[in-house]
């Protein structure tokens, strides 16, 4: 080996072991606590000026500014972090959502306290802590590792912090003690941290946003190692560390030399973007804290007092008009991520990179330097530069399909670093750039002027995105996804608009914001910044444009007037505590006020709550067999021939459209009851005269926010309901499955599993826990797709297809755990299973929430805080508003009490005398026997017996090991 190769190899060694401490520590916090550090750069950078601090600044040895910096300092942080920001999160039920926006936050507040505190410049005098020859570094780096392997591995601390990482309530229940687990995880996690940027310090620059990016660029390395393997890391590390140095060896001519000089340079930001962009994500629930109730409003007095605001600044001169010019540009680019993030429900942190991406493209096509194009007028270059960058959002819409929760924010993070550093810090894109205003603009009123016009322009497009279909449907995708594309909403492509809407948005934003400062400028654009802007937005309130309007006037203005950095540490905390208050701070104020205000109320004890509803439950007043007595909780069983033929009178209300209460065609409720319309199948005139044993109570009010007393019997003591035997009807089949396969790793779920639902009738799946019932329901669904067999829909093969397009052909489903829109009402929340569905009936929302008597007053109130029975309704209305032919539910009685129960039983009785096709998995035996035309036994992935209830659930052992 050459004496320049082998230079080259220690120097990568050198910068492998810093990515090294990296990984370990990412590795080991996300391990201890389930957090993926975003703050961990963060840290690293404050300890290296900590370190400065007492070395150069206060003149201490540099043995004891390690020591303290070291062992007190960077551990001391992460107790703090994990203390006060991180553990009230996990004790609030640990959503990685809002986990990873207050590490966002963390991030944030301490780039913004270290600017304030030692300056926005960069320091070329860090102390170095250990010398340039790598060997010792790496010394280190396997010490560390090979240690905290052992520990996890084969001590008692160990299997704890495993528990706690795998579920964290358990663990405290078994006896271990979580906090001491993640406080000790957050300790060690910051040490390397801390560790990592005392050893770059000396040999980077040393400023508040440099090295907290370039710590985070070696995020891949724990993320090629699958947050888990500390071996992996290391040697991960060490290979692009050593790749990198080697890199530089190369020197081709042209620009395809500087692009490849540039990868070199920049060889961990190429690994951080395969890692987020091709490897397995990470995680699968959600990166965005979502409220649990409906948004309010803003006031039309909060967007006068706004107007007037922006409208000031045409009446300043002098500086003050030259920084407001920065304020609705910013705006803009502020409005995109309300519109991914707040609208959509999409994490992005790269918004800032497409904003960077419009000032570029504008000054290129102003300049005629875009290549095939000739030179433009200012406003049509930036015109053009948004048609250019809005298909660009597919970089980052495209991993939003299939990635969610960690994995999304990576992938968005890896797109804003990327660009970054192939395209803004790169000579042959920037150099010699300068960017000009358009003709007839550049005063700074005037242009003021224009930016207010382009503001509004942006406004009416986030407004645009609210209203309508195409409004509901994505406050559908934020609040549910798999929700909504069970109702039949269409999520890629979706997801495509917000992306491409919000890149659109942001060029347009920093093509302004370029303007504004005469100059393309890419540290304006910096990933950092993206962070910061989508921190801002988030705590301000993801979903309303007033809020991001406020966050690009304080960021702005706090930065303008004050010592740079003042914002960053406001932002940074108030993300802190976002996950207390995911809504914002007006939600937050406005559930204050709302609480103050119900405390001044008169209210009764708890034993008078208690006493009132006895005496209710004990109204001898009303007849037994009345449907106010059903209401009180008394459902009585009705004859064996009641159900069917009270089915069949009453549904002729729908198809001659009579639905008012008393009328012919309902059900005539007292002023506590609703109506509850139902319809025959033509074709099944007979059916009335067939025996059945099902409960007919009528459906409970729908503004029964307090449900009934009584409550079900438990399994153990409830006598089981008669299931005489019958035969089911051969009405033609619908849905059917023919030997399916599924497999999860070396577990077989489904063994080749045959099932026919047929219309009109109701076919239940039952059987114990791991038979493979929530498998089959999945692949008949769509949400799972079988290893091998077929899922027919009539004639045609649905395998491949998925739950939206399934929806759309007929098939619609409700989820065990409910699948409500919290920020719609009940009447909004059906009207998107309408509209998504197979066929588009004008009076289908209003017949929907009839039939399952939401038609009062309940139907205008959001859905969120909504009791479990409505709730369960509103799920069932909006599948039923769909039209769909096949209707499967998983569990649809989880969490109903005895009423409710009596009344979803007649109301899926109604929907199978219409002719659709019922398929049912549910644990309540005694429902399904009252219920069911055909039951279905599964264990270990077969069906083992099949036939009418009477028959297959008095087999002995059914009854004995429900689901």
């Amino acid at each position: 080996m050459s004496t320049f190769t082998y230079d080259l190899t220690l120097a990568g060694l050198s910068i492998g072991s810093a990515a090294a401490l990296t990984g370990i520590g990412l590795i080991v916090t996300y391990r201890a606590t389930g957090v993926l550090n975003f703050a961990h750069g963060a840290i690293a950078m404050v300890c290296a000026y900590a370190l400065r601090q007492c070395v150069v600044g206060w003149g201490w040895p540099l043995w004891l500014g390690a020591l303290v910096t070291l062992l007190f300092l960077a551990p001391g942080i992460g107790v703090v972090l994990e203390r006060f920001v991180f553990r009230p999160l996990s004790v609030l039920g640990g959503d990685p959502a809002q986990t990873l926006v207050a590490s966002i936050g963390v991030f944030v507040l301490l780039v913004g306290g270290a600017a304030l505190v030692w300056g926005q410049g960069a320091r070329d005098d860090a102390p170095e802590l250990v010398s340039a020859d790598p060997w010792g570094q790496l010394a280190v780096v396997l010490v560390l590792a090979t240690g905290v392997g052992a520990v996890i591995r084969w001590t008692r601390f160990g299997r704890e912090l495993r528990a706690v990482v795998d579920d964290r309530r358990l663990a405290v229940l078994g006896g271990v003690d979580a906090d001491r687990v993640a406080a000790a995880g957050w300790a060690f996690g910051s040490f390397t941290a801390g560790l990592t940027g005392v050893l770059l310090a000396p040999y980077v620059r040393l400023d508040p946003y440099g090295l907290p990016l370039l710590v985070m660029e070696v995020v891949a390395v724990a993320v090629a190692a699958r947050m888990r393997s500390l071996p992996v890391a290391v040697v991960v590390a060490l290979g692009i560390g050593v790749g990198q140095s080697q890199l530089t060896r190369l020197h081709l001519p042209g620009w395809g030399g500087q692009l490849v000089q540039a990868a070199g340079a920049n060889l961990f930001v190429v690994a951080l973007l395969v890692a987020a962009l091709v490897l397995p994500g990470l995680g699968s629930r959600d990166a965005l804290p979502r409220t649990a109730t409906a948004r309010v409003a803003t006031p039309p007095g909060a967007w006068i007092v706004a107007g007037v605001l922006f409208l000031l600044p045409l009446g300043f001169a002098g500086s003050d008009l030259h920084t407001s010019v920065q304020v609705p540009a910013l705006g803009v680019v502020l409005l995109s991520l309300v519109v991914v993030t707040g609208r959509g429900g999409q994490l992005s942190l790269g918004q800032a990179a497409y904003a960077g991406l419009g000032a570029l493209f504008t000054a290129l096509l102003a300049a005629g330097r875009f290549p095939l194009l000739p030179r433009l007028p200012e406003l049509a270059a930036l015109a053009l530069a948004v048609l250019l960058v809005a298909p660009l959002g597919l970089l980052t819409g495209w991993p939003a399909i299939s990635r969610h929760g960690l994995s999304l924010a990576l992938a968005t993070f890896a797109v804003g670093v990327g660009v970054s550093r192939f395209v803004f810090a790169q000579p042959y894109a920037t150099s010699g750039l300068s960017l000009a205003r358009p003709s007839g603009f550049d005063g700074d009123r005037a242009y003021y002027a224009l930016e207010l016009a382009l503001l509004a322009a942006a406004l009416l497009t986030t407004h645009a995105l609210r209203k309508g279909r195409t409004g509901r449907a994505l406050a559908a995708l934020r609040d549910h996804e798999q929700g909504a594309s069970a109702a039949g909403v269409q999520v890629p492509p979706l997801k495509l608009l917000a992306f491409v809407t919000g890149a659109a948005l942001a060029a347009l934003g920093g093509g302004m914001l370029g303007m504004g400062l005469r100059a393309f400028d890419p540290s304006a654009y910096d990933p950092v910044r993206g962070l910061l802007w989508f921190a801002a937005v988030v705590v301000l309130g993801a979903d309303s444009t007033l809020g991001a309007l406020a966050a690009a006037a304080l960021l702005v203005g706090l930065d303008a007037g004050a010592r740079g950095g003042v914002a960053a540490a406001l932002i940074g905390v108030l993300a802190v505590g976002v996950g207390r208050f995911p809504g914002g701070p007006y939600e937050a104020l406005r559930s204050a006020a709302e609480r103050l205000r119900l405390g001044r109320r008169v209210r009764l004890t708890p034993l008078g709550v208690r006493v009132r509803r006895r005496l209710q439950v004990a109204d001898v007043s009303v007849p037994a067999g009345s449907t106010a007595a059903v209401y009180r909780g008394v459902a009585p069983r009705a004859e064996p021939d009641a159900g069917r033929a009270s089915a069949a009178r009453n549904l002729r209300g729908r198809s001659t459209g009579t639905g008012r209460r008393g009328e012919v065609g309902t059900t005539a409720l007292p002023r506590t009851g609703v109506a509850f319309p139902t319809k025959s199948d033509p074709g099944q005139q007979g059916d009335a005269a067939e025996p059945s044993h099902r409960n007919t109570a009528p459906i409970p009010p729908a503004a029964n926010v307090h449900p009934p007393l009584t409550t079900r019997p438990p399994e153990d003591v409830r006598a089981p309901s008669p299931a005489p035997e019958r035969t089911p009807r051969l009405t033609p089949p619908l849905l059917t499955a023919h030997t399916l396969h599924a497999r999860y790793g070396g577990f077989t779920a489904l063994d080749g599993v045959d099932l026919v639902v047929r219309a009109g009738q109701v076919t239940a799946v039952v059987g114990p826990n791991g038979a493979g019932k929530s498998t089959l329901f999945h692949c008949l669904a769509g949400t799972v797709r079988p290893a091998r067999g077929q899922v027919r829909f009539g004639g045609r093969d649905i395998t491949r297809l998925p739950a939206h397009a399934r929806t759309r052909l007929g098939i619609g489903r409700t989820f065990q755990q409910l699948a409500v829109f919290p920020s719609l009402t009940v009447a909004e929340n059906v009207r998107v299973g309408a509209e998504q569905g197979r066929v588009a009936e004008p009076g289908s929302v209003e017949r929907a929430l009839r039939l399952f008597g939401l038609d009062g007053d309940v139907r205008s109130l959001p859905a969120a805080g909504l009791p479990t029975g409505t709730l369960r309704r509103v799920e069932l209305a909006r599948a039923f508003a769909g039209s769909p032919r096949v209707l499967l539910l998983d569990e649809p009685a989880a969490g109903l009490d005895t009423a409710e129960v009596a009344a979803l039983t007649l109301a899926l009785r109604a929907l199978a005398a219409e002719g659709t096709a019922l398929l049912v998995v549910e644990h309540d035996l005694d429902l399904v026997a009252d219920l069911a035309d055909m039951v279905h036994v599964m264990s270990a992935g077969r069906i083992v017996s099949s036939g009418p209830p009477g028959h297959v659930l008095d087999t002995p052992g059914t009854r004995e090991a429900p689901a």
